[in-house]
């Protein structure tokens, strides 16, 4: 027996036609977007370009700060070694002189480093207020990068200590004076210094104990705070061999002195 046929089937007939009615919808769909971005580009068209253009002048503006940047700092870096070689050569006002217009005018590290260099210059030439106020200059640059801006606050303080109330000494350099801090030893000895200058050797003894038992510290500030802290009755030494050999004694030529062989019989 036959079956009917299943009316849920479209024919072949049906099928061109709905493939027809898709076409014309797309078509019909493409002309509506495209009648509406005629209208977009007609009501905005000058806002657009002008966007555009703003854009492109933005990203020339970038490039052509980068490779100024990078220019500039090529410059700078060719003007420290000139003065490096004048350093070595003995020349410190010919030295000084040459950082001068990047001291004044270099990009923002360029000129702390500048200045810093200049600041040893007036050390070495025996100008210490000079060198004083240089530090302070880096210090208290806002746009010097913090590593700089640190150590020109340590120098600096230590370059016045004598004349800055130990109290002022303290409250510049404490922050910096904490364990895991990479200025904590030459800031901490500082701290520790100006505490005796106070009378609170309580507070002094500690610190140094804390410097010496640091192994980030160079060896010579940590064996330096050892016998401060040792002085001022704490016991700052956890290994008494690693001790002894951080000792200047044991690091002279020959090392320590032996004790004398027992007589023979």
């Amino acid at each position: 027996m036959a079956l009917p046929p299943d009316k849920t089937t479209p024919s072949a007939a049906d099928k061109r036609a709905l493939a027809q009615q898709d076409v014309f919808m797309r078509e019909v769909d493409d002309a509506l977007r495209e009648d509406q971005l005629k209208d977009v580009v007609q009501r905005h068209g000058w806002t657009i370009g002008l966007a555009l253009v703003a854009l492109l002048l933005a990203f020339g503006g970038w490039l052509w700060w980068r490779e100024n940047q990078r220019s500039a700092a090529g410059e700078a870096g060719e003007k420290f070694m000139v003065a490096l070689d004048q350093v070595e050569a003995a020349r410190l006002t010919t030295a000084y002189a040459d950082l001068e217009p990047l001291a004044q005018d270099g990009p923002d590290g360029a000129r702390a480093a500048a200045k810093l260099m200049q600041a040893g210059i007036a050390l070495e030439q025996g100008n210490a207020a000079q060198a004083g106020t240089l530090y302070a200059a880096v210090a208290a640059d806002g746009d010097a990068p913090r590593p700089y801006r640190d150590l020109a606050t340590i120098r600096e303080v230590a370059v016045r200590f004598d004349t800055l109330p130990p109290a002022t000494v303290i409250a510049r350099l404490k922050p910096l004076a904490t364990p895991g801090n990479a200025w904590f030893g030459a800031a901490g000895e500082l701290v520790g210094a100006a505490y005796l200058k106070q009378g609170r050797a309580e507070l002094a003894g500690p610190l140094f104990a804390q410097i010496a038992k640091d192994r980030t510290v160079p060896d010579t500030l940590r064996s330096r705070a050892r016998q401060l802290a040792g002085l001022l009755g704490v016991d700052a030494v956890e290994d008494v061999r690693a001790a002894l050999a951080d000792s200047p004694v044991a690091q002279a030529p020959g090392g320590p002195p032996q004790a004398p062989a027992p007589p023979q019989e």
